[in-house]
């Protein structure tokens, strides 16, 4: 899956000039219980970790196979470093995403956090709020495949897809 693809699988909604997630809530309750359910690889497909300008779409299962997930991975072309994780539920929505090395995310409230940052998700307001990625989580966001792997439990993805790592991982 390629950039734009994602872009419409995350169900966005274009009105006037702006544009805005579609009207997908959960509960804090529901999501946090989403994020904490264990998940795994829907099959044993073996994919290769994105070139730079690159991007694959994992496809995820609860352990009871009740929920489905997502695990997005998409490179920036021109900027070796630059790279998005994203676990998303239910097709949509977007539990938690990675933002590496790219610009500074500006949430709700006006603050403003440095990338490296992490989403989670927030009733009433989507991924729309960012944290500093944790330091002691992510110790080196320059080696994209180890912080991937991390971000993969992070998100309780107990038992991974098989990912092989390419050259420009």
């Amino acid at each position: 899956m390629i950039w734009w693809q994602w872009r419409i699988a995350t169900a966005t909604a274009v009105q006037g000039d702006e544009c805005k997630m579609a009207d997908i809530n959960l509960t804090q309750d529901e999501a946090d219980k989403l994020m904490a359910m264990e998940k795994r690889a829907v099959d044993e497909t073996e994919w290769l970790f994105p070139s730079p300008g690159a991007g694959i779409a994992i496809p995820l299962t609860s352990l009871d196979k009740r929920e489905s997930f997502m695990l997005d991975v998409t490179r920036a072309r021109i900027k070796l470093t630059k790279a998005t994780y994203q676990n998303r539920a239910r097709a949509a929505i977007i539990l938690m995403r990675l933002d590496l090395d790219g610009p500074p995310h500006r949430n709700p409230d006006g603050e403003e956090v440095p990338c490296p940052h992490l989403h989670i998700y927030r009733e009433g307001f989507g991924d729309k709020w960012a944290i500093p990625a944790p330091l002691a989580t992510y110790t080196n966001t320059l080696d994209l495949f180890s912080t991937f792997e991390t971000f993969m439990q992070q998100c309780n993805i107990t038992d991974p897809p098989r990912i092989e790592k390419g050259l420009f991982s």
